[in-house]
């Protein structure tokens, strides 16, 4: 408890630095978005500063991609992908490593980031608390993408149905995630078995540790995301066999990438190009997120509908409060 309230301490303290050296601009629309950000389009993500002053065009860009068990690994994955970056824009390129969700987002509103992928739950909170703008997934040659929830057990479990999951040790990722948490509270109820009532909530932390929880015992079952599982098979993290799946839903978006809403027009022009002309054939991008081939342009309002939904019927409010209880 003590090291939960010194870190709730801390994000609280940076958000309040971060808004209030921050010059906010005077709006009438802003919907959700923190006092920083207007919205004057309607379109839900923070406009570009009407003031050119205030336009950012950094020496050195600054990339991210949203938390996992081991970055060093994902640092050498991405690194195709950053020489990309840095020859369509001309400019440095440096990979960060961030170690929670809440520390990705502060980073991307006190403007130490500027370009990141954000997993499917916290892009609310990147979006509303740090301006940023999701342009892009990663989806098939065809244009297709996204990732389900499923819940696992072991293979030899006596949980058959959702039902079943009453009164056994189930693990959810942290309170910010859509499939690991946020998802599962608000679609289970209709499944027959209510998270908190039915069975104790633990939160281990990430899908990686819920899955490996599963397969060593520690938990009877987990809800965690298809493609973060997938990836860990891939990886021979865990063997298949040993696992058994109880439910899946229909598809979610995956991670969203975006930028710092105040980078130049032009600049924000030249990460889009990047983007969209990177190939994954033959890079390590290609061969750890399999089935896809490329990015494709998305909306935060019209592709995360479905997650502001389901967060909306959780109650969750894009708040500091809210981010720091990830």
């Amino acid at each position: 408890m003590i090291k939960r309230s010194f870190i709730t301490a801390g994000l609280m303290a940076a958000f309040a630095m971060t808004g209030t050296t921050a010059l906010a601009e005077e709006c009438a629309e802003r919907g959700a978005l923190d006092a920083m950000f207007c919205d004057a389009n309607g379109d839900l993500v923070a406009d570009a500063p009407t003031d050119e002053s205030m336009l950012k065009d950094p020496s050195t860009l600054v990339f991210a991609y949203t938390p996992v068990e081991d970055p060093a690994i994902y640092e050498d994955i991405w690194t195709p992908f950053i020489d990309h970056l840095s020859e369509v824009t001309g400019k440095k390129v440096q990979f960060f490593a961030v170690q929670s969700n809440s520390a990705e987002v502060e980073a991307m509103r006190s403007g130490r980031l500027h370009i990141a992928g954000f997993s499917t739950g916290p892009t609310p909170f990147a979006v509303n608390l740090a301006g940023v703008e999701p342009f892009a997934i990663m989806g098939s040659e065809d244009g297709q993408f996204g990732y389900k929830l499923q819940v696992y057990t072991q293979a030899d479990s006596d949980i058959k149905e959702m039902a079943d999951l009453a009164g056994k040790r189930v693990a959810h990722t942290s309170p910010t995630s859509n499939s690991g948490n946020q998802a599962p509270r608000a679609l289970f109820p209709d499944l027959g078995v209510v998270p908190d009532q039915d069975y104790e909530v633990t939160y281990s932390g990430s899908h990686d540790q819920s899955m490996l929880g599963v397969v060593a015992g520690d938990y009877d079952a987990a809800p965690v995301a298809s493609e973060v599982v997938d990836r860990m098979a891939e990886r021979g993290l865990y063997d298949p066999a040993e696992v058994r799946i109880v439910w899946e839903s229909d598809p979610f978006p995956t991670t969203s990438y975006g930028v710092a809403h105040d980078l130049t027009p032009k600049l924000k022009d030249k990460i889009k190009e990047a983007f969209f002309s990177y190939d994954f054939t033959g890079t390590a991008l290609g061969e750890e997120f399999s089935g896809v081939s490329k990015f494709v342009p998305i909306t935060y309002k019209d592709q995360w509908a479905v997650i502001r939904q389901i967060q909306s019927a959780n109650g969750v409010e894009y708040t500091p409060q809210g981010l720091a209880a990830e």
